[in-house]
């Protein structure tokens, strides 16, 4: 294999080795209208196990037009959807699990909640079906969401009950003051996950944490390439020291790193982080 083509890793590192190659969609990938030829591969680092794409088709504008109507079937689809996952049993649902870790951590980081009695505020960046606000809501929690779709945006308003807002997150101002910012399986679909990240600094009250979920890469890769992990709409697949490295360059410390596996079978890793206050770390600029 290959070995230093040019990429430069998360960590910074550019001892980079092609790991995969795909020139077909794996079975059961979204069929995405695309531009150019479907080529691309995963390149690892060599000293963090994090994996980064080099694509040759053209993602740009995915999350605007086409991922709703390919993933989902539209609004009516997405609809669907949402009443499917609500409805699965607790012992099949990733968001039953997902949801009791963040409670479990919340309620010791504020011992019971707002000192103040006023709820919850969390605000939940790249919210897809937003199952996941939505059983926070049930749960008392003051939910926000915030994605680039203006259809999502209306699906979380009209069928999650939720707070919903269109656009950027990385760009966007005025969201402030919320005590948890999640992002769930969200940063290996955008090419800057450490600005995105770091954006969430500034939506955080006082004590507040982030919530982060992303594909565990080096544990899916002992199953092969096939995975969902490793699917065209990732353009970054991580280790749990990438994960780390990601928090201190978006001036978070991490509080906590968790692999699992979740009932769906995904490879997962968890981690709770909080504003680091020194800023972003020498080592990790």
């Amino acid at each position: 294999m290959s070995v230093n083509n040019g990429l430069t890793c998360i960590c910074g590192g550019s001892d980079m080795r092609r790991e995969l190659a795909y020139d077909a969609p794996p079975q059961g990938e979204t069929h995405f209208s695309l531009t150019g030829e479907y080529r691309r591969e995963y390149w690892q680092c060599q000293y963090c196990g994090h994996m980064a794409a080099r694509l040759r088709m053209n993602l740009s504008g995915l999350y605007q037009h086409d991922y709703v109507e390919a993933t989902y079937g539209g609004m009516d689809g997405l609809q669907r959807s949402f009443e499917r996952v609500v409805n699965l049993p607790p012992e099949q649902s990733d968001n039953v699990g997902r949801v009791s870790r963040i409670i479990t951590f919340a309620e010791g980081r504020y011992r019971g909640g707002d000192p103040s009695g006023a709820a919850m505020r969390l605000l939940d960046v790249g919210s897809g079906l937003a199952v996941f606000p939505h059983a926070m809501r049930q749960l008392g929690w003051n939910c926000t969401v915030v994605d680039v779709d203006e259809r999502l945006t209306t699906h979380a308003a009209q069928v999650a009950g939720v707070q919903a807002v269109c656009g950027d997150f990385a760009t966007m101002s005025g969201l402030t003051g919320y005590d948890a910012v999640t992002f769930n399986k969200v940063l290996e679909h955008v090419a800057d996950p450490v600005g995105m990240l770091a954006a969430a600094g500034g939506s955080l009250a006082p004590g507040g944490f982030v919530y982060v979920e992303v594909p565990d890469g080096v544990a899916a890769l002992f199953e092969g390439p096939h995975r969902e992990e490793f699917f065209v709409e990732h353009l970054h697949v991580f280790s749990p020291a990438s994960v780390a490295i990601l928090a201190a360059r978006a001036g978070f410390s991490p509080l906590a790193v968790e692999r699992v596996r979740e009932p769906s079978g995904k490879f997962t890793l968890r981690a709770f982080l909080e504003p680091d206050s020194m800023g972003p770390h020498w080592w990790a600029l």
